[in-house]
């Protein structure tokens, strides 16, 4: 069976991710940069500013809110230290109380708050989730450069998380051979792979753990 040729910015089937979260990435990125092929323009340089909902009891669903949206994405396997996600739902606000009782909720692994009305804007979801002892809302900015290596969707990039920045690089693609062998090429060998999630709970101390340096 012949590999997919991944394509930046195209649905594809799920994909597996190699991701690492830190302080410096320098020498790792001009590898990235140099061993790339020319991708499209509009992956040069990209900004967003989202929202995470973190779960003390939750690290198999990653919920995250952009333009007024909500994307969740859920954990499927781990295969030789890579993982795969899939979407789970999207939705946008105002959303019914219907989806936020059967969907949403039920995916941060947290007993369901009391709603008394039909529909709750973004602002009102937003109090809901400030009020539950287990939830917490983080600010997110994100400042990518995009690359493709190895047949391989990369990127090197800044991040805020509540204001903290931290460097991420990754590589991603729906052949894990491909992942390993860009993970070598860029000098990545060794280093935790660790998703956003995660690193979200490290920065804002809800878990206790370093990021790779």
């Amino acid at each position: 069976m012949s590999k997919e040729e991944m394509r930046i910015g195209e649905i594809s089937k799920p994909r597996f991710e190699f991701r690492c979260f830190g302080q410096d990435f320098e020498q790792a990125a001009q590898r990235m940069a140099r061993l790339s092929v020319p991708v499209p323009e509009k992956v040069w340089e990209r900004h967003s500013e989202e929202i995470y909902i973190v779960s003390r009891t939750n690290d198999l669903n990653n919920t995250k809110i952009r333009d007024g949206k909500k994307d969740i994405k859920t954990f499927v396997q781990s295969v030789d230290g890579l993982e795969q996600w899939n979407p789970l739902m999207k939705g946008e606000f105002p959303m019914n109380s219907q989806m936020l009782l059967e969907e949403v909720f039920p995916a941060f692994q947290v007993a369901l708050p009391n709603l008394g009305k039909e529909t709750y804007n973004l602002e009102e979801f937003h109090e809901i989730v400030k009020s539950h002892p287990d939830l917490q809302a983080v600010q997110v900015k994100k400042q990518r450069f995009g690359y493709m290596v190895n047949n391989t969707i990369c990127e090197y990039g800044f991040v805020l998380i509540n204001g903290a920045k931290v460097a991420t690089i990754n590589s991603e693609s729906t052949e894990i051979e491909d992942i390993k062998k860009t993970i070598a090429d860029v000098g990545l060998t060794g280093f935790e792979n660790i998703n956003y999630l995660q690193a979200i709970k490290r920065v804002i101390g809800m878990l206790d753990k370093p990021l790779a340096n």
